[in-house]
């Protein structure tokens, strides 16, 4: 499983214009699945998302996670996360886990995220979203587990 997290002062995700999820500060995760994926991999990655140290603290350095902040979490489903780039100019979803095993992975991701953070937000597994965000920083980084 992957996250690309992004430290941001506020993100949202919108389906044809509705609004599905907002945040103010804290983490925007895209959340790509592939081939081999487990609601275990889900369980590490977000332990990860939600302890990875990458708020500042009174010194300035990036020493407090978003469970120590409290602050925001948007999940957005991303199945291009999982793209076969090492060859060629289009990429190949070949590595991706079918929709029919990625949909409940995520599901279990984001019940598991509502179950131990708040505020937790997210976008809908395979919609056309739009994505809108300041990233604070920027603060980026790429975790799998």
């Amino acid at each position: 499983m992957i996250a690309l997290i992004q430290r941001v002062r506020e993100a949202e995700v919108q389906v044809a214009g509705e609004s599905l999820g907002r945040i103010g500060p804290g983490i925007l995760a895209l959340i790509g699945m592939v081939h081999g994926d487990s609601a275990a991999h889900g369980e590490r990655l977000l332990q990860r998302i939600l302890g990875y140290r990458i708020f500042g603290d009174e010194a300035g350095r990036m020493n407090l996670s978003l469970a120590q902040t409290g602050g925001g979490l948007l999940l957005v489903p991303q199945f291009t996360l999982a793209a076969d780039t090492s060859q060629g100019l289009r990429p190949g979803f070949s590595t991706a886990a079918a929709p029919a095993i990625a949909q409940p992975l995520f599901e279990a991701l984001l019940a598991a995220a509502r179950a131990q953070h708040q505020p937790v937000a997210c976008g809908r597994f395979g919609a056309d979203m739009q994505v809108s965000l300041v990233n604070d920083g920027p603060v980026t980084f790429w975790l799998e587990s």
